[in-house]
């Protein structure tokens, strides 16, 4: 029997691979995506540049990537890290993948749940009103 090779398909963002992405600047990464996004980190490129300083010193000291900034355009800096986005309640792991870049971190992290609704109450309705309390 012939063993089967199975390759993974190359990712390719806009025409080019995340290896050359990598080596571009955040602006000149800015001209591969459409213009909201391509605006947004334009006018965000020192915070980008600032949040990547910062997760490169968490890294150094092995500690956890926390922020609160959800509106941080996901670039090609950011593959391979795990960030933990601030919910509104609770920080919330999100580990970016390739398929992310242009998009925003809080896109990933709902700050909203599904309301799951338990039995009602002493006083929800007339009837209950008139039952014991124990």
């Amino acid at each position: 029997m012939e063993e089967q090779e199975f390759h993974k398909k190359e990712f390719i963002f806009r025409g080019k691979t995340l290896e050359e992405l990598q080596k571009l600047d955040t602006r000149e990464f800015a001209k591969f995506l459409k213009s909201t996004q391509r605006r947004a980190i334009l006018r965000q490129t020192e915070i980008i540049e600032m949040f990547l300083q910062k997760c490169q010193k968490r890294i150094e000291k092995s500690k956890n990537i926390l922020t609160h900034n959800r509106s941080i355009v996901i670039v090609p800096k950011l593959v391979g890290l795990t960030v933990q986005v601030y919910s509104g309640k609770q920080y919330v792991p999100v580990k970016i993948e390739q398929e992310m870049l242009g998009h925003r971190l809080g896109e990933f992290v709902p700050t909203r749940t599904k309301v799951q609704h338990g039995a009602p109450g002493i006083g929800a309705t007339k009837s209950s009103a008139a039952m014991s309390v124990k």
